[in-house]
């Protein structure tokens, strides 16, 4: 049983999405068939092209390029937040077939109290993975029973891992929500994270992705962190 961090890996995405959107978009416009449109789009560059779709709000091509993800190192209290998101697919690892001898994520609020109170939160951890421990033993005569009521007294600081699949329409919401300074710190982490890895292959469709305030007024109105033209220089930077 130990503390774990965020990690991330971008496991799938179209080979080339930009030409992906790009040829979609042509499609509604053009009297073409798809092998002309194809050859069409793959002799020319499409930035200028797909920057303009996103700059008109034409946005259904964009979901033709799904990005799937493998993530780890995050907390049910996450998961809780993540899945609200409707146009996405997960997988989620289970607490019912599986038996933890768990681990946990630290809050960056108690790490920074200093050693004496990440130590305390340990043993926490500690004492909780012996209640569950307990009740699987009480329990055993249930088989798989005893993992699915065990798993009742984990925390939401207990790791989950998930593979999570999401079209560019659906990431720019996603983005736009949860890359916001205003957004729970695990999942902004991971939303920044996200955006970093398909800026690195998607960087013209991905290039006005983040919090709302990147394009425009913040929406957080006298909520907002005030710190627009900070934010908008550290997304500029992200790669």
């Amino acid at each position: 049983m130990s503390n774990v961090e965020l990690h991330v890996e971008l496991l799938q995405y179209p080979d080339n999405p930009e030409k992906l959107v790009a040829m979609a978009a042509r499609l509604c416009y053009s009297a073409s068939d798809i092998e002309g449109l194809r050859q069409g789009i793959s002799r020319q560059d499409q930035s200028d092209f797909v920057n303009k779709l996103m700059a008109m709000g034409h946005l259904s091509p964009v979901e033709h390029a799904a990005f799937t993800f493998g993530v780890e190192g995050v907390s049910r209290s996450l998961l809780a937040q993540i899945t609200r998101h409707r146009i996405a697919s997960f997988s989620v690892k289970s607490q019912r077939y599986v038996t933890e001898n768990f681990k946990y994520i630290i809050p960056p609020r108690i790490a920074e109290l200093g050693p004496e109170c990440i130590e305390a939160y340990r043993e926490q951890m500690a004492t909780i993975q012996n209640w569950y421990d307990y009740w699987l033993d009480k329990l055993s005569a249930h088989g798989e029973g005893a993992r699915e009521d065990a798993r009742f007294v984990l925390p939401n600081a207990t790791e989950t891992k998930l593979i999570v699949t999401m079209n560019t329409r659906e990431l720019y919401h996603f983005f736009n929500v949860r890359c916001c300074n205003r957004a729970q710190w695990e999942i902004r982490a991971l939303a920044r994270e996200m955006l970093r890895l398909v800026r690195s292959v998607a960087p013209v469709l991905f290039s006005q992705a983040g919090p709302r305030c990147l394009t425009g007024q913040c929406p957080e109105k006298a909520m907002s962190c005030k710190r627009q033209v900070e934010v908008r220089e550290e997304f500029a930077a992200l790669k």
